[in-house]
């Protein structure tokens, strides 16, 4: 099972078309037709996936300036005066968001397998050490925080149909939230 998008994305093309397309009836044309419509698209969306922050991050940027020019425009003309804070503040929180959005996904990915892999290089060395009362300590900070990823890969997951009891499992909305 894979979690990234980006990846699930090629596996399901790789499926397509390998093994999905040539299993449909050559005679169907409508079934092929649909079939290379729905690779085409998964095609588009993993060219498109890795821009698609980058993308709305620029759109946001737009609509900010251009919500600044306008509320410009406005100045000084009979223009309903809280629709002109309304828009500035939604401008404000707007510029805000942006500002806070400044590391791109790719960079938290990367940041998160580099750290992983440092942590991954530190508990040999801990466990080195041959300190048992450190160790107890270690080994149970390394379980809870396996336990907790693990509940959220699952629920990450759960449309797959894996799950015996998916009703047992908390969304993975609730999970994100809850930090």
């Amino acid at each position: 099972m894979e979690l990234r998008p980006s990846l699930q994305v090629k596996i399901v093309l790789k499926a397509l078309t390998d093994v999905v397309l040539p299993a449909v009836d050559p005679n169907n044309k409508l079934a092929q037709e649909q079939a290379r419509l729905c690779i085409g698209t998964l095609q588009i969306m993993a060219s498109r996936l890795p821009l698609a922050f980058r993308y709305d991050c620029d759109e946001l940027g737009r609509m900010i300036e251009l919500a600044g020019n306008l509320a410009e425009a406005a100045a000084g003309k009979s223009v309903d005066a809280d629709a002109l804070a309304a828009l500035g503040a939604s401008r404000a929180k707007a510029a805000d968001t942006l500002d806070r959005a400044k590391a791109a996904p790719e960079d938290i990915e990367q940041a998160s397998f580099e750290l992983r892999e440092r942590i991954g290089a530190l508990i040999p060395l801990l466990y080195s050490a041959n300190d048992l009362d450190a160790l107890k300590g270690v080994g149970k900070l390394i379980t809870e925080n396996a336990r907790e990823q693990l509940i959220r890969d699952r629920s990450w997951l759960i449309g797959q149909g894996w799950e015996p009891d998916p009703k047992a499992i908390p969304s993975i909305e609730s999970l994100l939230d809850a930090k």
